[in-house]
């Protein structure tokens, strides 16, 4: 049985978070500039991503899509509709639901942001089949994970 060398397993190089990490923060940072100009930061613009996509959508599952527990999106959705762009409101059949509604204000950024995409997608250098297989890799991670 071949021993563990801890020196070498304690190493950043060895390490899987850290460029997952790095690569993490790099490609959000792209992200900015583009926020900016909405007054958005890249948390509140996957909110949106996700309300977008399926407005009228219980809190419990906002959280699961964006892998964000209630304490980080509780505050970030309550700023959000003070800001007018959102509304929540409690389940008419189950009032420990809570839904997330967008207003007109929160529909409309959607045409102001689409084109964000596109723009970060220019600034990264994979190609097509390259992003696609990260993609794939990513989320066969993320539903793999053991967290026991």
């Amino acid at each position: 049985m071949e021993e563990i060398n801890y020196d070498e397993l304690m190493k950043l190089d060895n390490q899987l978070c850290f460029p997952l990490y790095a690569a993490a923060r790099q490609v959000v940072s792209l992200y900015t500039p583009y926020l900016k100009e909405l007054g958005l930061t890249y948390t509140q613009y996957i909110v949106f991503l996700v309300l977008w996509e399926t407005d009228g959508i219980p809190v419990g599952e906002l959280g699961r899509r964006l892998y964000l527990d209630n304490g980080t999106l509780t505050p970030l959705l309550k700023k959000l509709e003070t800001a007018g762009y959102l509304t929540r409101s409690r389940d008419t059949e189950d009032e420990r639901v809570v839904i997330v509604t967008l207003s007109e204000e929160g529909r409309a950024l959607k045409e102001r942001a689409k084109e964000i995409p596109l723009k970060v997608g220019t600034c990264i250098r994979l190609s097509e089949q390259e992003a696609m297989g990260l993609y794939a890799v990513l989320y066969k991670l993320l539903g793999g994970v053991n967290h026991g």
